[in-house]
């Protein structure tokens, strides 16, 4: 068994599945040069990493670099290809030639996010038509599965859930550099990382955050990300002053300092699929507060990790959020569940074995037929 994994961009997801699947068995990676090369030291030595001369999307250099990586394929003649993540334009004109080799795609999001003007920019049947072409899909949640089902035109059989798996490189930068959590003084932090996008549910933390009035004295809420700037809306804050906003990219060692210094990660999405996230506040040991959207509910409710609150019910956050800062023995618990899940139910290894399992599935089928 020899797969190949191909994907653009999802630095995170991808190093996480890879190093978890490189448990199992021997991987190749086919990743873009130009956001990989600095990540290469946080492969496992399964992992047989190929940084390609991956151009972007509008570039007319893709048609040679689609039969450069069919002549690839051709040469390596992996067991299967799976492509993890159906955010690609261009090799859905590859994928025919490589055929008789089974393809499968992993699909993160079924649905496009409201406000996602990252995504927004591939046309709509170019994610559609690499799923269709690809013999089977994963998919990160049952939910999920039911909407792939539909929106694909796939036969339930052939649509399969694997968990995204905990993120824990930065946890491993954390210690390899000394980083710590800072003074125990500290407000209460609430922390809201990622890109923020309307669908993140900035504007029911902002406004969970006006109804606490003073049930959190030394609350302090963390927003930290690139994509629309929180301080557009300060007229829906309670107090500004409470508020730490780094509306850019974050810097890797950054980011594991955030995770460290917080009390608790807020994820009050109006719509998800699921979050990568949380699957990084959970290696951590945070416990997090999440919206009832996608698979949300479903992750974290079993292993209780956090707490769930509807969506786009700021009051509702609020209290969830006031729960947590006067029980630090809740938050202490929900984090140990947490840290728990992300190195074992959850961890690579463990994804890693659910999908090598898969993928003998896959190829039996295959042969059969």
């Amino acid at each position: 068994m020899k797969p190949l994994l191909l994907v653009s961009e999802l630095e995170d997801y991808t190093i996480s599945f890879a190093n978890g699947l490189a448990s199992q068995m021997p991987v190749i990676l086919g990743v873009p040069a130009r956001r990989y090369r600095d990540m290469a030291r946080w492969f496992r030595p399964g992992v047989d990493l190929r940084l390609l001369d991956w151009p972007r999307h509008s570039s007319p250099k893709n048609l040679g670099f689609l039969w450069s990586l069919t002549r690839l394929i051709r040469r390596e003649r992996p067991s299967l290809v799976h492509l993890l993540s159906n955010t690609t334009l261009w090799l859905n004109f590859a994928a025919p030639l490589w055929r008789p080799i089974p393809l499968v795609t992993t699909v993160h999001d079924v649905r496009l996010h409201p406000g996602d003007r990252e995504t927004q920019v591939l046309p709509t049947w170019a994610t559609t038509l690499i799923a269709r072409q690809s013999g089977d899909l994963v998919v990160h949640g049952e939910s999920l599965k039911s909407l792939a089902v539909e929106r694909f035109h796939k036969r339930p059989d052939h649509v399969h859930v694997l968990s995204h798996p905990s993120i824990q490189r930065y946890v491993e930068l954390a210690a390899a550099e000394g980083l710590t959590r800072r003074a125990s003084e500290r407000p209460f932090t609430v922390l809201l990382f990622g890109r923020i996008f309307a669908y993140k549910g900035l504007e029911q933390l902002l406004r969970a955050e006006a109804a606490l009035g003073n049930r959190i004295p030394d609350l302090r809420v963390v927003i930290a990300g690139r994509g629309d700037d929180p301080w557009t809306r300060r007229a829906e804050m309670g107090d500004p002053s409470r508020y730490e906003v780094h509306n850019r990219y974050i810097e890797d060692r950054e980011a594991a300092q955030l995770f460290l210094d917080a009390d608790v990660v807020v994820l009050p999405y109006a719509e998800a699929s699921q979050s990568g996230v949380l699957n990084l506040a959970a290696a951590f040991g945070r416990p997090v507060i999440v919206t009832d959207v996608g698979e949300l509910r479903a992750t974290v409710e079993p292993s209780r990790i956090g707490l769930v609150v509807p969506p786009e019910n700021p009051a509702a956050l609020a209290d969830a959020l006031a729960t947590l800062a006067e029980r630090p023995a809740l938050r202490r618990e929900l984090g140990d569940n947490a840290r728990a899940w992300a190195y074992g139910p959850n961890a690579p290894e463990t994804v890693g074995a659910r999908t090598a399992e898969l993928y003998h599935r896959i190829l039996e089928e295959h042969k059969a037929r």
